[in-house]
């Protein structure tokens, strides 16, 4: 076999391929039937491991014009990595939580640099496995990776079953094995830390945090909250975007009353804003911003590691330490599988015994008497 820096040429039924370097990077020129076909692979010359990807995709192209699929391609043979995340940015993530747009932003920090002008077609497995280990090099964590790639997955199905820019067979994630995450994070705050952490922050803190601590909102639904998600009279908000996509309505309690109305009374709508959250502008609080001051302010308190994200913990913790059915706490949470809410069940020992003094017999074991017969016989 000629190398790979040659023009090589095949012939298959009338088909013939010529494969060639243009300023760096591999291109195909594909001729058919007296049509020609000429598109760049996406793959730079020079190191080993993109040599290989060549070859791969060569080899791919070539079985494909043997088969007689290769002039069959959808659209997507045209399209770029970054043509369908702009798409799906546009047309998907406007569908989905605040929370889980900020993810996706996030992501594409890390993804556009390194798959950004592939064409879509060359992108494989073996390329897929190369970006993994380059970001768990980085530090990524587990978590992170697996959000990206499970944003990606997501897109190139878009990119099948809707928007029918690839075939079956040019889905790289189908079966992609995630990297194994480690959830069992358990921080929560204690009751002398959650009092020393409301007493050593600014009044706009204040009161989102202990709005969050008495509804177990993620931080992307407290800053998305409108006034027109808020009934006062039922006492309850309606979280239209949540992580799992299905609206919940979460009751409010004394302690998430006494933030929210005196804000209401304040006529905060008159600013033109429909956040209840805002900054002194009156606009929507940056997640950064809340962030910086959160950070801020555990310092200050003198608390070690804590998240704002820790905060749904300790909500879901002290429901489960004060006795509160598992399913109810799912409930509240949003979660959408029971195990996400399993984890909280050691916290509530003494709530459990409710469940085995259900089966206390009413009489006495060593007499076998009614226990109130017992009774009244030793009078």
């Amino acid at each position: 076999m000629l190398p790979i820096a040659s023009c090589r040429y095949y012939q298959a039924s009338g088909k013939e391929i010529v494969m060639f370097e243009r300023s760096g990077v591999w291109y195909t020129c594909i001729r058919y039937n007296g049509r020609k076909v000429q598109r760049s692979l996406g793959v730079k010359v020079g190191k080993k491991a993109d040599e290989r990807l060549a070859r791969d995709i060569e080899s791919k192209i070539r079985t494909e014009i043997i088969e007689g699929n290769y002039f069959d391609k959808p659209i997507g043979s045209k399209k770029t990595f970054k043509d369908m995340m702009d798409r799906f940015m546009k047309e998907h993530a406007p569908k989905v939580s605040a929370n889980m747009q900020d993810s996706y932003t996030s992501s594409l920090k890390h993804l556009i640099p390194f798959f950004g002008d592939l064409n879509l077609l060359s992108i494989s497995r073996k390329k897929i496995s190369k970006y993994k280990v380059l970001r768990l090099d980085e530090g990524a964590r587990p978590s992170s990776l697996n959000r990206e790639l499970a944003m990606v997955s997501k897109a190139f199905t878009l990119a099948l079953e809707d928007w029918e820019w690839i075939s079956g067979n040019d889905k790289p994630f189908s079966k992609m094995p995630y990297e194994r995450e480690n959830n069992e994070r358990d921080r929560w705050l204690a009751d002398d830390e959650e009092k020393r952490l409301l007493e050593n922050c600014s009044e706009w803190l204040r009161e989102i945090l202990i709005f969050a601590l008495n509804t177990g909102l993620r931080q992307g639904e407290l800053l998305s909250l409108e006034w027109n998600r808020v009934n006062l009279f039922r006492e309850t908000i309606l979280i239209q975007k949540t992580k799992n996509g299905k609206p919940k309505t979460v009751p409010l309690n004394q302690n998430a009353m006494d933030v929210i109305e005196p804000k209401s009374e304040q006529k905060v709508r008159k600013l033109k804003n429909d956040f209840v959250f805002t900054n002194s502008h009156g606009k929507k609080i940056d997640r950064y911003n809340l962030r910086r001051a959160f950070k801020k302010a555990v310092s200050k308190a003198e608390i070690e590691d804590i998240r704002f994200h820790d905060l749904r913990h300790c909500f879901c913790t002290k429901l489960a330490q004060r006795g509160v059915d598992i399913y109810k706490i799912a409930k509240l949470a949003g979660h959408e599988d029971i195990r996400m809410t399993q984890r909280y069940s050691h916290h509530c020992p003494e709530s459990l015994r409710d469940g085995v003094e259900v089966l206390e017999a009413d009489y006495n074991l060593t007499t076998l008497e009614k226990k109130g017969q017992f009774a009244s016989s030793q009078k």
